[in-house]
């Protein structure tokens, strides 16, 4: 079987990353919580009939740019366990909610005849929703890993009480070592047990070799190109290369106001759409703030030249600019012109002075260097 440090050590020699003495220790530890789950079977019991506990999960946390979601998209493609989950944390949450709400509109008699009913639970929706997300996967592991909501922080503590109750490991990227998630939240007392569990159940690991890999691989070529042709082309894909390790993409899905959208091409927080994709569809401000949320990198291809006929187009790319702008999401992109002449007349051409501006700025190396802002906490 290969292991994430193998895979690790073959992408270094290859020349798709660079060598990185953190890294390596990082793809060590995730090879050891393999080689654990190798000879891990859910549910197995002792000598003396008790459940034998799982392992241990790992909690990845460091800067931007260290290389954790790649990292973790490794462990994931050798973890040697079949029932196993890889999500967005904000993914997962969302699902954890919908399926919370659904239990509570289940009468007593249908929630009898679920295969995942818990006895003694009553109205309690938390035990059965863990049970049935750990009967989907055994080993669950969240990109990401931040709190902002105070819907999510008021259950996470039970939530994941019951998931490793019912043996689920648990491996997590984020950006915060865990006694600083949902600092300054509303009610953060009652949060606190979730954290001491969180350390309980989960190795630390810092991954913090002092260089932001994204950085310097959005600095190692420019980031917008035009005008449209064949070097255009072959320089975005050159980007999408560079910036996913040449890693295969997949398909995500994300969720607004009730509604799924399937975003085709993404690796480890990087999304590449076409103009079309974005701006030639009936979207609005909430899915470019989805967009703008999940992902921390999006490549953008083949921006026209907008006319007045064009001005629903121009309106929503907009739009998407001013999401990405404000969630300093990076942005690599090819267009048919300059920014300033890509909505020279029209509805809406004063306006987009303003996009055009923001549009060069998106370009500088202090914006490509600015880390991104939390998502806005909720009350």
């Amino acid at each position: 079987m290969t292991t994430p440090l193998e895979l690790w050590r073959q992408r270094v020699d290859a020349g798709s990353l660079n060598p990185d003495p953190d890294q390596e220790r990082a793809a060590q530890a995730l090879t050891d919580l393999s080689e654990r789950l190798q000879g891990w079977k859910p549910g197995a019991k002792s000598l003396f009939g008790k459940p034998k506990p799982a392992p241990k999960g790992l909690y990845l946390w460091g800067g931007v740019g260290r290389g954790k979601s790649m990292l973790m998209d490794l462990f994931i493609e050798t973890a040697p366990v079949r029932e196993r989950r890889r999500a967005h944390f904000h993914e997962f949450m969302q699902d954890a909610h919908a399926r919370i709400n659904r239990w509570r509109h289940l009468s007593k008699s249908e929630r009898r005849r679920q295969p995942n009913y818990v006895k003694g639970a009553g109205d309690d929706p938390i035990p059965p929703v863990a049970r049935g997300l750990a009967s989907e996967a055994r080993l669950l592991a969240f990109d990401e890993f931040q709190v902002t909501d105070i819907a999510d922080a008021m259950i996470l503590g039970r939530l994941f009480e019951h998931l490793f109750a019912e043996g689920v490991v648990v491996v997590a990227t984020s950006n915060r070592y865990p006694d600083t998630l949902y600092k300054d939240g509303i009610n953060r007392q009652l949060f606190l047990p979730f954290i001491d569990l969180l350390k309980a159940r989960l190795d630390m690991f810092e991954l913090d070799g002092g260089v932001d890999h994204r950085l310097r691989q959005l600095e190692a070529a420019p980031v917008y190109y035009c005008p449209l042709d064949a070097d255009a082309e072959l320089a975005m894909d050159k980007a999408w290369e560079r910036l996913t390790s040449g890693a295969a993409p997949q398909s995500c899905t994300l969720e607004v106001n009730g509604r799924e959208w399937v975003v085709e091409r993404e690796v480890a927080g990087v999304a590449r759409f076409t103009f079309p994709e974005l701006c030639a569809r009936a979207l609005g401000a909430a899915d470019y703030l989805a967009v703008a949320e999940r992902f921390h990198t999006v490549l953008l291809d083949r921006v026209p030249r907008l006319s007045p006929d064009k001005r629903n187009e121009a309106k929503r790319f907009v739009t998407l600019i001013d999401a990405l702008y404000e969630a300093r999401t990076k942005l690599v992109m090819s267009a048919d012109a300059e920014p300033d002449d890509l909505y020279p007349a029209g509805d809406g051409a004063f306006e987009f002075e303003r996009t055009a501006s923001r549009l060069m700025e998106m370009r500088t190396h202090e914006y490509l260097a600015a880390e991104r802002p939390e998502r806005a906490a909720k009350a």
